[in-house]
């Protein structure tokens, strides 16, 4: 079976900040999860879950997107 590049590719992960998914606590907890993915798919600890929420709690709401954009902008999405 010969399958496209593009069944290969893996997509990036959409979030809609005006939705559920949008709320600070919902947003550190994606934040969270997504760093300890990453970490178990490198077999080490390359982020540091709790200084990522750290430093999302450290401003405003706008603040927190920037980490999360820093963070995670190579694998997610995020939707106004």
């Amino acid at each position: 079976m010969i399958k496209s590049i593009k069944d290969k590719m893996p997509t990036k992960i959409e979030i809609d900040l005006t939705g559920p998914d949008g709320n600070a606590f919902a947003l550190m907890g994606i934040a969270r999860n997504l760093a300890k993915t990453i970490n178990k798919r490198r077999g080490a600890e390359y982020l540091d879950a709790d200084a990522i929420v750290k430093d999302m709690k450290s401003g405003d709401y706008e603040h927190l997107l920037e980490v999360m954009e820093r963070e995670f902008g190579h694998i997610i999405i995020m939707y106004r």
